[in-house]
Formats: C-alpha cells, structure tokens, sequence
C-alpha cells in the first residue's frame, strides 16, 4: 500500500496546562549585578519549580525549570506498579527522563524524577516491555551500531532494576538489525502468546519479527514488507517531468486498539508525515491479523499538523476505559523550527468518535524553541533579579528573536517571575544577553552576543527603575572570525570597570580589557584565544569565583553533553590567567550547548545556578552550602 503526502501548513496554538511540579521550595533574597559569585563551598540540587514563573497566558507555568522540549519522544507504562501510566520522554540521546504519576489512573498528575533515569544508555529510542512474561517491563533500546540493546528487569514489582544483557538476538542468535533512527511497534498481534515486533525501515516498508517462544526473548523473522505496508511520501514538485518527487525515511511505530473491536491497529509517524497515519487491522478475529489497504491520517487529527516524524502514543490516560492519544514531534520535512515549542500534543477521547485537543504543551515549561541563553540582573531597580533570557530564533515566525523579560514582582526573599515581556533590540540570530553598569550612571547596559552579527553594544538611556535600551553602534565589538558569540562581564584586571569574556563556535575565549574608564567603556582585544582554554565548541562562559581566593575564575558550558568546564585562575587580581580545574566540579551531567549562569536568586547569601539548554528551555539548581 502506498500513500501520498502533501505538504501541510502547522497549525499552532497555545494551550492549557494540565500538569503540575513537585510543590515550590522555599525562596530567598537576591540583587542584581555584574560582578561574579563566589560559589565555593557550594552543592547544586536540581529542581523544576523552586518558585513560581508565570507564562505568556498569564497562569503559572507547571514546570518551568524542566528544560525545554524540541525532539520528545514519549511512552507511558506503570513502572512503579501502582496502578495508573507513568512517563518517560527522551530528549536527548542516550537520556531518558522519569516523571512520575502520583495522582490516580484516573486523574493522573505527573511529577520529575529523573534527567537520567536509573543512569541507563538508551541510544536514539527506547521501548519499555514485558519481554519474559514475569510481571516487569523490560527495557529494549537503539544500540550505535543499527542493533537493539536488550535490558532485563531484574528488580521487583514497583522496585524495578535494569540489567544489561546484550543485544536483542534472533531466531538464528545474531543481532536483530534495526535502522537506528527508526522506533518499533511490540505487543500480541495474533494473540498467541508470542510477543510480535513490527520493525520500520528507511524505504517506508514494515517488517514483522515475532517471539519464538511464549516468553522468549528472541525473535523469528515473519515475513519482510508486511501486509504490503509502504509509506512513500510526496514532497514538492522536483521529479523527473514536473512529477511531485517520492520520499521515504524515518518512522516511529506504535500498537494499540484504536477502535476498540479487540484487535491492534498500527500507529505510523513519518519524517514526511505532517500528521500521523492510522493502519487499522480490519480482521474478524485477534489471531489473524489484517491490515487496511490503505493508511489513512488518523481522523480526530487532520488538524493539528506538525513539522513531521511524530512519536505516537496512544494510552488511557484517564482511566476511563477508552484510548486517548498522545504525540511527541521529532520533526521532519516541515521546518522543524515550527514545532520548537509546541512539541507535545495531548488528544482526549471524550466520545467513541470524538476527541478534543487539550494541550499542545504536555508538559508545560518555559520554552522559547531553542538555544536558551540566560542571565539574572535587576533591571528595574527595586533590589531583587529578574530573569532576561535569549534565544536563537522566533519558532511563532522563524525571524529573529526578542529577548524575553520575566521581571521578578515578588520580593527579594519570595522571588515570582511575573509574565514574559518581549524586547526587539536587534535583527539578529541566537541573541545573548550580559548586563552592567558600564558608563557609571547607576544603571544597566546591555552587551547582545550574536550568530554573526558581533557583539553589540546597548546603552540604557532610561533610569535604574525604567531602562530604555539604545544601541550605540560605534561601540560594537566586532571579532576577528568569531561567531555565537557568549558575552559575560566582569572586572577582571581590578581597575574599577568591567572587561569582556566572550566564547565562540571554536570554543576558544576572547578576552577584552576595558581600556577605557567606569563611565567611557573601551574594549581592547587581548587575546582571541584566551590562554589557550580548549573548551569544546559553542563556549558559553559564566565568571565566578569557584575556589574563593578573592580571584574570578571561568566556567563554560559547550556544545557537548556533560559537566561544565571549569578554568582556574592561577594569575593575580590585576593580570588573571586561566589553567584547567585539576579536580572534579560539578561533575552532573548537562545538556547540549548549555549556557550557565550563577546568580544568588532565592536570596539566601548562597550562589543557585541556571543553565539554559539548546531545546529552549532552563535548568535550575539550588545551591546549598555543604554540610547544610
């Protein structure tokens, strides 16, 4: 069976939040400034909601701090054993992400566990599964080399523990290959016992493996190209003759009864699929399965069309004995910066044949699509941090972005981050924010890191309570070759005013001597590969005193998962000079591209640490004094 694609614009809207986050911690006092923090001495707790932040619709936002989403992939399975769906979501590679349900089947409420669940390496998928018939899921995921990594549960019921055991083998004992980009579909087709595993491939075809055994954990090849499955998508108009051109690639699969007739029908996401495909199994009984001719785009959601490749999951979330349906968007053919926020889209079946959209954020977090770039600095004057956050793009217009401006209404030991105000200062892409007081008059200026228009350089000609942000270009700071530029200010060289520390996409550090005085600022390149530091690509620098001997040190995020980067200023007040961290610091695992930013914003003397991430969005970690 084949079927054509057209392409399809989004349709994107905000919607409501129906999550919620583990209960908000207590907060404290903070001040806005441009000088670094001492940070030594210091531990970081991760939490999603330690204070209320409020978004564009004006109702607090359940997770503010998660993270941001661009490529979830979901799946829901009651891993505690209690009862009621919990969820896991991929982001990134190898990570998996627990959210617990602690409501009821019936009223499920989703709390964060885990960035990292149980530490596992799942590749570039994952299925949860029982694959031996005792009672636990198993755990089947994407091994690098095109194969499939088999985890063993071998915990206990609401205890699960996930044992490596190999690579998932077939009748024959060798590996089973799996197009590392694809996701497979697995439940009882013919509902003899035997676990059936549907396997898409990159031509747009299916290929059925089923258990060997009843409980087995290898699988029989059944027939290739099953059913006559094909997916070929239509895309433009450049083939041969002026013919539309065909395309196949990247699928995600899932099983469930949609219909609810006691069969399983087939769930198709497609990278050439603006919506999702349902292939219903049309046989008269469960143990001769039969698929439909021809796919169709599943009917409650022909209009909600994405940027492609979704992820479907289909789950009673509600307990209410019929199938609701839930997507991730990976994105595909349609302009993936589209869906940068609206990523994960929840239907509810609210009769037999009609289902109602309830959010396109499922789980509600603050988000500007991708490549998040945070600082904490008081803006309006009244003695507590505002948060100020750029951004790589504008995925509501795919233009450049604002900087968005959550300006802190509650107090300096209470903080609340009141709705997002917009701030278009430039016609520029990836925008990076450094604030200080740099002509001596008592309030804010503003340095904006860019892709590749320079630094630029923002004079603030309203007051300390009102700012008003007016580019004076003949203070641009213009490097030789530079691009994602990462601004971060401090005194560096102990004269009394503030100098520049920029990363880049080479991972090197520009350093900048302010030459000039507190109240006329020159910028005078010293180095644009700062001592050497070898940081990793896309170097985004925060400047703190990690090791407390009165000197600024550097710490980096870059464009690879991981710890931060730590360099140790082993110079002197006046001259620094910056050599690796010999020892471990912390050593937590973060994000792609993650931009750090330390700031005392509960307001309790002691540094917290905001890191934002390439899909969109901000960690936060509570800083805590060892032995506290």
């Amino acid at each position: 069976m084949r079927r054509a694609f057209a392409t399809g614009a989004a349709v994107l809207a905000a919607a409501a939040v129906v999550m919620t986050a583990q209960a908000p911690r207590p907060a404290g006092q903070g001040a806005g400034r441009a000088v670094p923090t001492t940070i030594a001495g210091v531990t970081f707790e991760r939490t999603v909601a330690p204070f209320e932040v409020i978004g564009p619709d004006g109702r607090p936002i359940s997770l503010p701090f998660l993270g941001g989403l661009d490529v979830p992939r979901p799946q829901f399975v009651d891993i505690d054993n209690d009862g009621d769906p919990d969820l896991f979501v991929q982001e990134y590679a190898n990570t998996l992400w627990y959210f617990e349900n602690v409501g009821s089947s019936t009223a499920p409420r989703f709390e964060w566990r885990s960035d990292r669940y149980q530490d596992l390496d799942i590749g570039e998928w994952y299925r949860f599964v029982d694959l031996n018939g005792d009672g636990l899921v198993d755990l089947l995921t994407e091994s690098p080399i095109s194969h499939i990594r088999h985890y063993r549960n071998t915990g206990a019921k609401g205890r699960p523990a996930f044992t490596l055991i190999g690579e998932l083998r077939d009748a024959t004992g060798a590996p089973m290959f799996m197009d590392r980009q694809n996701i497979p579909a697995i439940a009882d087709l013919d509902c003899d016992g035997r676990l059936d595993m549907l396997v898409g491939r990159v031509e747009g075809v299916v290929d059925r493996y089923e258990a060997t055994a009843p409980n087995a954990e290898a699988f029989a090849l059944v027939e290739e190209r099953y059913e006559g499955i094909e997916i070929i998508g239509t895309i433009g108009g450049g083939g041969s003759f002026g013919m539309p051109s065909l395309w196949h690639g990247a699928n995600a699969l899932a099983l469930a009864d949609f219909d609810a007739d006691g069969d399983q029908d087939l769930f198709w996401g497609d990278f050439f699929e603006p919506a999702v495909l349902l292939i219903e199994n049309i046989s008269r009984t469960c143990s001769s399965p039969s698929f439909q001719v021809d796919p169709i785009v599943l009917p409650f959601a022909r209009d909600v069309l994405t940027s492609g490749y979704n992820t479907p999951a289909p789950v009673d979330l509600d307990g209410d004995g019929d199938l609701d349906f839930l997507m991730g968007v990976i994105g595909g053919a349609f302009n993936p910066i589209k869906t940068a926020q609206d990523n994960f889209i929840f239907w509810e079946r609210v009769a037999k044949d009609r289902f109602e959209v309830r959010t396109r954020r499922f789980l509600d977090g603050l988000d500007l699509g991708s490549d998040a770039a945070p600082v904490f600095a008081d803006i309006d004057g009244d003695g507590d941090l505002d948060l100020i956050v750029g951004s790589k793009i504008d995925p509501g217009t795919t233009g450049h972005p604002a900087l968005h401006i959550y300006r802190n209404d509650g107090s300096r030991t209470a903080p609340r981050f009141g709705a997002p105000q917009t701030l278009r200062l430039a016609e520029a892409f990836n925008q990076a924010p450094a604030f200080g007081d740099l002509d001596g008059d008592g309030d804010l200026d503003l340095i904006l890191g860019t892709w590749n228009q320079d630094m630029l350089y923002f004079r603030n000609e309203g007051t300390a309570r009102e700012p008003r942000w007016v580019q004076d270009e003949k203070l641009s700071i213009n490097p030789p070759r530079a691009s994602h530029l990462m601004p971060a200010l401090a005194d560096l060289d102990a004269d009394g005013d503030l100098d520049l520390i920029a990363g880049q996409a080479n991972g090197a550090m520009l350093y900048y001597r302010n030459t000039g005085s507190p109240k006329s600022p020159r910028f005078v390149l010293v180095s644009d590969r700062l001592d050497d530091i070898k940081a990793g690509r896309r170097s985004a620098p925060a400047l703190a005193d990690v090791d407390d001997d009165g000197l600024i040190d550097l710490v980096i995020g870059q464009e690879n998962a991981g710890p931060l980067v730590v360099y140790r200023n082993v110079g002197s007040r006046t001259a620094p000079r910056f050599a690796p961290h010999a020892a471990p610091w912390l050593g937590f695992r973060l994000p792609p591209a993650s931009v750090p930013a330390f700031a005392d914003v509960t307001g309790d003397g002691v540094a917290d640490l905001a890191v934002g991430t390439t899909s969109g969005g901000i960690r936060f970690y509570q800083g805590n004094m060892k032995g506290q």
